[in-house]
Parts: C-alpha cells; sequence; structure tokens
C-alpha cells in the first residue's frame, strides 16, 4: 500500500514529521518497507538567475551564459532553446549527482569554453517528461535551495511516497483513511471527518439491477446511480499526481476516479457507460461456465461455474469484484455513465481471481473485506465528485439485495490486558483507544467492532487492538512471581507421559527417531489398509502426498530405503505420530511404530553377527510396553495384518478384542513395494489402548519382595501337529491367574521320531509352570490341585495328553 504525506493529511491533521509518522506506522503494525522522499535526491540543487546570455563561438546551438548563484558569478555552457538573460533557474555545481541522466557533474570545457555546471530540465530532475528546455522559476532568490522553493509553489513535487506492508488480517488500512485512523488513536494527530455529501437526484434511475436469489450470499447488495451529461476528459492535476505517486496510470477521469476512491477509503467503484447497457438492466448472477468476456485489459476470459459476474442483456459486462468489461468501459466520447457499487463475498472473489489468473485492486481489496456498510456512502462520495468535476446530474440511487448483517459484540475485560499481554493499562485508557478505532461501547464495557474491522472477532482480539495502539515497545521485564511451596501439579496428560516414555525407551535402545508426513501416495494407503476416499486428501500439497497415512509404516520404509540408497544397509527407525482409521477427528490414533533391517551388528571375527527376526521386533516391543505400562499378562494371538508375514507375526492383545501390539517380519511384497532390502522386521505400540491404571501416584509403587518360596513344575504335553504353542501356554496360564506366575515352552519333540512314539501327526511339547505364592507355602497338596487345573484346562483347549 502506498500513499503520500500530503494525501495522509487530507485525513489527518498533524504536525508530526516524516520520521514520527514512518516510526509509529511500523510500530502499529503497518510495517514501513520504504520511504521515497524526492526532496533528497534534488539536494544539491538551488536557484540561480542567468545574467548574460551570448551565442557559443563555435558553435550555433550552444549558448555561453553567466549565472549568479550562491557563490558568485559561474559560467555554464547550455544547449537549451530558452536559455537567455533575465530567467530564474535551477542550478547543479560540480560533484552534484543529476538522477534523470545518471550523471555527477563535473567542471568541463565544452567546444573550448570552460564549463562550471548545468541547468537543468524537467526530466532530468525526474519531475516530468519535458526536455525542450531548461527549468523556468517564476519566482526565486539566488542561491535558494530548490527542494525548499518546490515546498514553497509546488509542494507535489517533493511529497514523499510512504510504502507499508499489510497484513491479510488488516483490510482497512487499505485505504489512507484507515490508515490516518490507526495514526489518530496513537496521539500522531486528529483524525479528519469524513463527511458524505448529498446527491440532489433530478430523474428516475433508467437502469434497473437485480441480483439472482441463488448469489445473495456471494453478492449480497448492489446499488447504483446514472449520471447523464458528463464531460470526460484528463483529470485534475492534483489527483493524477496522488496516482502517479502509487504506481498507477491516470487514464481518464471517470476511471481515475474509481481508482482514487479505491485507495483513498478502499471502496473499490465500477463505472458503465450507461449508452452500452443493452436492454438498460444490470443482473448480478452466477456464471452459468463457459461464457466469455473481454476485461479492461483486453484480455479474453472464460467464466467457470459459480463466479459472479454483472450481466446485461447481451451477456456478461463485468466479473465481480475483479475487473469490468472493455465494451461498456469509459472513453473519452463517454456523456452518460453508470456508478456501481456493490460488496462481494471475500472467499468468493478470492477463488474467482484465483482461477481468472487477475490480480487487480478491486480483487485485492474485496477478497480481504472491505467495509460493506460504507457501499451507499461510497457511491454518493464518488457520484459528488464526479459532477463537480465532471458536470452533469445524478438520477436516484437504484438498489438490489440487502446490507449483510456484520453485527457482533464481545465482552472488553480490561483484566486481561495485563494477563495476555503483561502490560497494566488503565480502563479508561482502554475504552478510549477502543473508542478512537470506531468500536462502540456500552455501559457494560461490551465492545461492537466497526464494519471496517472484519478481523476483530473475540474478546482477546480487543486486547490486541489496546495494546498495538498503546505500542508493545512499552514491554517492561519483571521477575516472576515466586512460585507456590509444595510440588506442582502434573501438566502432561497420561497419554503425553506414556508417548514420552517410548521414545525414550527406544532411543535407549539405539533406534533414531524419524519424523515423517502424515500423508502418503494411494499405492501406500492401500498397502496398509486405507486408500479410501474418506480419507483422501481434497487439496494435497502434492500428487504423491493425497492421503492421510494409516500406519506409520509407509513413512519409515521409505527412509529405509533412502538410507539404504546411501549405503545405510543395517537401520533401527522409530516414530510416534497420529494414524488415521477414518476420515472423522475421533479415528485418530497415536502410532508407536518401530522398523528394524538389515543385520544385528557390525561385521567381527566371532560370528556374532546375524540377521534380525521377529524376536528382535517382539524384545523391543515387551520393552516399550514395559515403558508405558502395559499389563505383563497379555496374550498374543496369530491374527494380524497382511503386511506382515502370515506364520511370522503376532498381535498382542488384553483378549481377543483388545489389541495393544502387534508385531512380526514384514511380508516380502511390501518390501519389493517399497524397494527395501530385508531382512526387515516391525512393531507398532498402541499407547491408548493400554489401561490407566486404576490408582494415580506420582511416585513409584513400593518394590513388593516376596520371601515364599516359589515352585515350578514341569509339564509334556502331547498335541496334534497343528496344536500352536501359544494355545497351549495361554490355557496353561489362566489355570490359577493369582499363583501362576509364568508359562514357557522348554521343549518340542516333532518329526519322524515323535510320530513313531506318539502316534501319526502327533507332537510332544513341555511346558514350565512357575508358581508363587502370596499367603502361604505351598503343600504338595496345593500343588498337586493346581498341577491337575493346569493339565485340565489344557486338555480342555487344546484336546492334549499328559505325556507319560
Amino acid at each position: 500500500m502506498k500513499f503520500t504525506l500530503s494525501w495522509l493529511k487530507d485525513h489527518l491533521e498533524t504536525q508530526a514529521s516524516l520520521d514520527e509518522i514512518a516510526y509509529a506506522l511500523t510500530d502499529l503494525g503497518l510495517e514501513v518497507e520504504e520511504i521515497s522522499d524526492p526532496a533528497e535526491k534534488l539536494a544539491g540543487f538551488a536557484l540561480g538567475k542567468v545574467v548574460k546570455a551570448e551565442k557559443h563561438p563555435d558553435a550555433d546551438k550552444l549558448r555561453v551564459c553567466q549565472v549568479e548563484t550562491a557563490d558568485g558569478p559561474t559560467q555554464i555552457v547550455c544547449g537549451a532553446p530558452n536559455a537567455r538573460e533575465g530567467i530564474t533557474v535551477v542550478v547543479a555545481k560540480p560533484g552534484t549527482y543529476v538522477p534523470g541522466i545518471d550523471i555527477t557533474i563535473q567542471k568541463g570545457v565544452i567546444r573550448g569554453q570552460e564549463s562550471f555546471g548545468m541547468m537543468c530540465s524537467v526530466r532530468e530532475l525526474e519531475l516530468g517528461e519535458d526536455h525542450d528546455g531548461i527549468i523556468e522559476l517564476p519566482s526565486g532568490e539566488v542561491g535558494q535551495s530548490f527542494p525548499d522553493w518546490l515546498a514553497a509553489n509546488d509542494p507535489g513535487k517533493v511529497d514523499p511516497v510512504i510504502e507499508i506492508a499489510i497484513t491479510p488480517n488488516r483490510p482497512d488500512a487499505l485505504g489512507v483513511h484507515g490508515i490516518a485512523r490507526d495514526l489518530a488513536a496513537r496521539g500522531i494527530g486528529t483524525l479528519k471527518a469524513r463527511p458524505v455529501p448529498a446527491v440532489e437526484a433530478k430523474f428516475p434511475c433508467p437502469v434497473s439491477v437485480s441480483i439472482d436469489a441463488d448469489t445473495l450470499e456471494q453478492a449480497p447488495v448492489f446499488y447504483g446511480r446514472l449520471i447523464r451529461g458528463v464531460k470526460n476528459g484528463p483529470s485534475p492535476e492534483w489527483m493524477q499526481e496522488r496516482l502517479k505517486s502509487v504506481g498507477l496510470r491516470p487514464i481518464s477521469f471517470l476511471v481515475d476516479v474509481t481508482n482514487f476512491f479505491t485507495h483513498d477509503v478502499c471502496r473499490p467503484l465500477h463505472v458503465f457507460d450507461a449508452d452500452k447497457i443493452t436492454g438498460g438492466t444490470l443482473r448480478l448472477h452466477k456464471a452459468a461456465g463457459g461464457e466469455t468476456l473481454t476485461g479492461l485489459d483486453e484480455k479474453l476470459y472464460t467464466f467457470e461455474p459459480g463466479m459472479t459476474v454483472i450481466s446485461d442483456a447481451e451477456g456478461p459486462e463485468s466479473i465481480g469484484g475483479v475487473m469490468g468489461g472493455l465494451r461498456t468501459g469509459c472513453t473519452d466520447e463517454t456523456v452518460n455513465v453508470f456508478v456501481e457499487a456493490a460488496y462481494f463475498d471475500p472467499v468468493r472473489t478470492a477463488l474467482t481471481g484465483r482461477a481468472l489468473k487477475i490480480n487487480s485492486d478491486a480483487r485485492y481489496r474485496f477478497e480481504r473485506g472491505i467495509d460493506p456498510l460504507y457501499t451507499p456512502e461510497g457511491l454518493d462520495a464518488a457520484c459528488a465528485m464526479i459532477l463537480e468535476i465532471a458536470g452533469g446530474e445524478a438520477s436516484e440511487a437504484v438498489t438490489a439485495g440487502a446490507m449483510p448483517d456484520v453485527s457482533r459484540a464481545y465482552k472488553l475485560d480490561v483484566e486481561r490486558c495485563q494477563s495476555l499481554v503483561g502490560m497494566e493499562i488503565s480502563p479508561e485508557t482502554q475504552r478510549g483507544t477502543l473508542r478512537a478505532l470506531g468500536f462502540e461501547l456500552d455501559a457494560e464495557d461490551m465492545a461492537t467492532p466497526p464494519s471496517w474491522r472484519p478481523d476483530i472477532l473475540g474478546e482477546a482480539d480487543l486486547v490486541e487492538e489496546v495494546a498495538r495502539i498503546a505500542s508493545l515497545t512499552k514491554l517492561e521485564g519483571r521477575p516472576m512471581a515466586r512460585a507456590q511451596a509444595g510440588v506442582p501439579k502434573p501438566i502432561l496428560t497420561p497419554q503425553q507421559r506414556r508417548e514420552q516414555a517410548a521414545r525414550r525407551m527406544l532411543a535407549s535402545l539405539g533406534y533414531n527417531e524419524c519424523v515423517t508426513y502424515s500423508f502418503v501416495d494411494a499405492k501406500s494407503a492401500e498397502r496398509f489398509g486405507g486408500g479410501d476416499a474418506a480419507r483422501a486428501l481434497e487439496n494435497p500439497i502434492s500428487a504423491d502426498l493425497g492421503h492421510m497415512r494409516p500406519d506409520l509404516l509407509p513413512g519409515l520404509l521409505a527412509a529405509a530405503a533412502r538410507n539404504q540408497a546411501r549405503g545405510f544397509a543395517d537401520l533401527a527407525l522409530f516414530e510416534v505420530g497420529p494414524a488415521f482409521s477414518g476420515g472423522e477427528p475421533e479415528e485418530q490414533s497415536t502410532h508407536v511404530t518401530g522398523l528394524l533391517v538389515g543385520q544385528s551388528g557390525p561385521r567381527d571375527p566371532h560370528g556374532a553377527r546375524r540377521g534380525i527376526d521377529l524376536y528382535d521386533a517382539k524384545a523391543d516391543m515387551e520393552a516399550v510396553l514395559s515403558a508405558v505400562g502395559a499389563p505383563e499378562k497379555a496374550q498374543i494371538f496369530r491374527d494380524t495384518a497382511d503386511w506382515f508375514h502370515p506364520g511370522r507375526s503376532g498381535r498382542v492383545g488384553l483378549g481377543p478384542k483388545k489389541t495393544i501390539a502387534v508385531f512380526g517380519e514384514l511380508h516380502p511384497r511390501v518390501l519389493e513395494q517399497f524397494g527395501v532390502k530385508g531382512p526387515a522386521v516391525a512393531f507398532t505400540v498402541l499407547p491408548a489402548e493400554v489401561p490407566l491404571p486404576k490408582k494415580s501416584a506420582t511416585t513409584r509403587p513400593a518394590l513388593i519382595l516376596n520371601d515364599l518360596q516359589a515352585v515350578e513344575r514341569d509339564f509334556a504335553f502331547v498335541v496334534d501337529s497343528a496344536v500352536e504353542a501359544l494355545s497351549l501356554v495361554n490355557a496353561a496360564a489362566g489355570a490359577d491367574k493369582a499363583l501362576i506366575e509364568s508359562v514357557r515352552v522348554f521343549d518340542e519333540f516333532a518329526g519322524p521320531k515323535a510320530e513313531a512314539q506318539m502316534g501319526e501327526g502327533r507332537k510332544s511339547l513341555a511346558i514350565t509352570v512357575r508358581l508363587q505364592p502370596v499367603e502361604k507355602t505351598l503343600t504338595e497338596k496345593d500343588i498337586e490341585a493346581v498341577s491337575a487345573k493346569i493339565v485340565e484346562k489344557v486338555k480342555k483347549a487344546t484336546g492334549a495328553e499328559l505325556r507319560g
């Protein structure tokens, strides 16, 4: 956003210097990016007077002039046709840099005549395009600084241009009046009133306007007024200077007036040549798709369905909120003009501008949210200026739709400035600040934001405005208050503590943590149970990251493949992060996943190096489960996902339906898909599925040491060859959960020799059961009773027979 100092002073009564204004703007959040001060580059130029001018003896087009300067008379050779005796000129002494020709003036000799400087033209000082002769000033004293003369006689030529950066939440600062309001609230000056002149209606408007019912959401209100008998032509000099200062090219008054109001009060407008409006009607509606329009930039645009357009009987004539059409645009021949002011939805405007690749000043403001309530006032202000400068007479205003309701109110809690920002500001100062910014406050401190501040959406925003105007530079560092005695309440949740414990455990086991994207490609998502429409992204950051990940393994496998491609074959990677079982928020859960690839260790002369296997994954998984507080008596089941090897994987559960972890060797097809060279094993722990302890405590439980003798008993069972050892172990462990501490397999007798002794299709499994009494030492009778339960339980579960 660019504006000149004098333009700002049209809205702000102030005696502040340029530096004070620039500092205040940046401190208010309107960061000054650049200040262009023409007076600085003209500082070396001063006024002189030609007291004598004679023809150069050796050149017909040159004149040798005697010029009176602050340093006395000096000789300057000049080729300007208007160089003559008696005129007041602008002199550049030797050593002065001339910006228009990019030259530093030096003492020289021209055709045998010495020249001690230069008399400058308008173009050489970058004050215009005139280069037919040197500058002739109507008045001025010899030796007076040229910037001082301009400041007194033509201040627009030395008007500093200020450029500020506007954040997307401050559309009100896209007009000079909004910037002046912030400065006035800071105390830099007084905001000048912005009266809306009355426009006398002389006749009914011959142009009717309408908005389709399905378009009211994206264009709720549309105002217009026709002015007939205008005389279009160049804009006044002051308006042209203003537009040029902000980088706009003056075109004609009827066009320039819309650009002026866009920058002056952030009110984009559009003017139609009323005689070119077919059918005498303008209709705001959604594009059906496929319609075309040649814009004011003379480019052809094709509309997509849903874009907001303004059409007459012939078709689209303007792109709502973005750009007008060329056919109905104003020219020097325009005598009847229809001035339009409307409010367009920010989101729809941004989507339309982006799709059509149009970056206009109107789009830039509409997509950030202009003041909707200023729509009729902006129309009247523009029409009054047109009537004053271009003449003509105005019709009655026509309107369609209704003004959108932007009213809302939030409670001003004067204590929150201290708690949120750390600044002590008196309640009256806070209220005065908000009123200066246009807020309305009632007796109960309910603050109603002005219609030009769509970014105010809560109580904290009120505090931000107060602190911003007061200046955050006033924050003072203070020591923190003394902490209360005692142990502070834990901040981390149980689940956060579990994730932290899992990270520490895996790091201590030698794993490296990875942080991968929560998105994967469709093929990887399908491989791990996802890829459905519910988890597909509508606007992915790239084509290969189009789905929410159903598991953490795709990211870890991709990381392993990249590492192997760079020569790192043996890897231990883990990640703690979210996985998604569906598209709803509650279908997200935290996984702790580890991946082991390659060999168990470096090569050595003892042959200890081996390929990793599922027992490595099982051991690390059990360490993580222990770290997160999982019960020791979990069961292992064989039903696992198809990305694991079907015979070398397991599911850990607290019953058939309560899964807390999975582990195993990854399927060869998975490794092939991701380009990973095996062997590779993995595990996943689900911390949220591990039950929390019934009693929560911040300290470790007391160490319980049992002084009663433990007893171990061995059992050998004959079972069918298809019976899994796990089934037998689980059955034995369930015989007496209070007394049986552990069950483990220590022998398996299978194969032809076993079948010769026990029968075809049979094998022997031997287990050790450890009994740990708690209340009393076990007697032989107690042991026999438990043994009988074990045999009975195993027989019932597996059909086993006790081996003789």
